[in-house]
């Protein structure tokens, strides 16, 4: 009796994800968090629109959803001034990064990304057999130049940048971005992830024409539209890569419940607003905790803040792990020197009164 025959590709692939999740360590541990701080979700939580609309959808589940999007690409291209055939919607910026390696990258070709970037995207283009390129973050900053450097030296079929970037929560201003695409290699595609573009100084996002083929812009519902759980996403870029899109993705990915939450709460601009706000002030106090312990906190443009804990890595991961054993959860970078720091995201005014305790106890008990 013999199993199934996996390609030598995936054979030798490790079982792994890019994040273990607080549940995971929730039930390793046996107790609950006291705050949950460390994956970046929006604890504020969705527009009270987009609630409603989820509970009245609900009651519809047993239908599937328009493999379309239509409602929702109408208000998101009108939004953003672009036509309907610019967009693409998916299960969160996750699943659109699986379909676009997938579109793209064939096995051994060479893709581009910042060591200590985002690790979901590796984890695709790994799996799909292609081969990345790393350049090192430059004074907590994703390096632009070096980034396009190594694109034109491997003939890259794809650059991933992020702005503002995640882990470090830094960020390139539009006119830096807008520089850089001019020197990106000819059949070299842009990942411009996001994300976090909500939170980002006004002058941060870029002025792109949708129609530009050299790019692709990934953003999410997951942040500051608070449905982390909903899994919605979107793309734009020129309608030749939006239409392939159709030849891998899942047309039936999205559920109905998702995409009512999604136009709900992208219509709510007051919700998002309030949001902004409580985010700014939450990292405002994690920098004023931060401070108070010694700890310096890195100029954030997103729904975190990353503490700089003033020495090397295993000092970090010793604090970290000193906070998850006092119920609070948090992560760090992966990678040198960015592993020096932990990253705490945006909490409720509770959390926050969580963390002001357990950070002093940590640090203690790091250091001995």
């Amino acid at each position: 009796m013999t199993g199934p025959r996996y390609p030598d590709l995936i054979a030798k692939l490790p079982s792994s994800v890019p994040f273990v999740g607080p549940e995971v360590q929730e039930r390793q541990r046996g107790v609950q968090f006291q705050a949950r701080l460390g994956a970046n979700e929006n604890v504020f939580g969705p527009s009270p629109f987009a609630v409603a609309a989820m509970q009245e959808a609900a009651g519809q589940c047993w239908q599937y959803a328009d493999a379309t999007n239509y409602d929702l690409i109408g208000a998101i291209s009108t939004r953003l001034g672009a036509r309907r055939d610019n967009i693409i919607i998916g299960e969160g910026i996750d699943g659109l990064l699986g379909y676009l390696v997938r579109l793209l990258v064939a096995p051994g070709d060479p893709v581009v990304t910042s060591d200590g970037a985002y690790p979901t995207f590796n984890y695709h283009v790994v799996g799909f057999g292609g081969t990345l390129h790393k350049v090192p973050f430059k004074n907590d900053h994703e390096d632009l130049d070096a980034l396009m450097d190594r694109a034109r030296n491997v003939d890259a079929k794809l650059v991933y940048l992020s702005n503002p970037d995640n882990p470090m929560g830094s960020w390139h201003s539009a006119a830096k971005i807008e520089k850089a695409l001019e020197a990106l290699p000819d059949g070299t595609l842009l990942l411009l992830d996001e994300a976090y573009i909500e939170f980002a100084p006004h002058g941060t996002a870029p002025q792109i024409d949708p129609d530009d083929p050299r790019v692709i812009r990934l953003r999410t519902f997951s942040k500051a539209f608070g449905m982390a759980g909903a899994r919605v996403g979107y793309g734009i870029g020129a309608p030749e890569l939006i239409k392939s899109f159709d030849k891998v993705r899942n047309h039936f990915g999205m559920s109905r419940i998702s995409q009512a939450g999604a136009l709900a709460a992208f219509e709510d601009e007051g919700w998002l607003a309030e949001v902004i706000t409580l985010v700014a002030d939450a990292r405002d106090r994690i920098g004023t905790i931060a401070r108070a312990n010694g700890l310096t906190p890195l100029p954030s443009a997103t729904n975190f803040v990353t503490l700089d804990c003033g020495q090397d890595g295993g000092f970090a991961k010793a604090v970290l792990a000193a906070l998850i054993d006092q119920g609070v959860f948090v992560r760090m970078p992966f990678v040198a020197p960015g592993d020096r720091a932990i990253r705490i995201s945006a909490g409720r005014p509770v959390d926050l009164d969580v963390l002001e305790e357990a950070l002093p106890k940590a640090l203690e008990k790091a250091r001995h």
